[in-house]
C-alpha cells in the first residue's frame, strides 16, 4: 500500500440498522454528531438504512414494500385537478 493515502483519524464507530434496531462497533472515519451508549461506553452513531442483519440477500426474507398505496396516496391527493 502507498504510504500517507489513507486516514488516520480511525475511531470505534457504532453502526445501527434503523431498520430492525441491530447495532455494531467498527472502527471507521465517517463524520457524525450523533452518539450513543452501547455496551457501558459512548461511542460515534452512524445510522442505516440497510445491513446485513436486514437486506433479503443475507436474511432471506423478501421485505414488501407499499408503492401501491404511495401511488394511489397520490392519486387522491391530486384528483381534483383532473379534468
Amino acid at each position: 500500500m502507498k504510504n500517507g493515502i489513507h486516514p488516520e483519524n480511525y475511531r470505534l464507530v457504532v453502526f445501527k440498522d434503523m431498520s430492525n434496531d441491530e447495532m455494531f462497533l467498527c472502527k471507521s472515519t465517517a463524520d457524525t454528531k450523533d452518539t450513543i451508549e452501547y455496551e457501558g461506553e459512548t461511542y460515534p452513531l452512524i445510522k442505516m438504512e440497510i445491513s446485513s442483519t436486514s437486506h433479503p440477500f443475507y436474511t432471506g426474507k423478501v421485505k414488501l414494500v407499499d408503492t401501491a398505496g404511495r401511488v394511489d396516496k397520490f392519486m387522491n391527493k391530486y384528483k381534483k385537478f383532473s379534468k
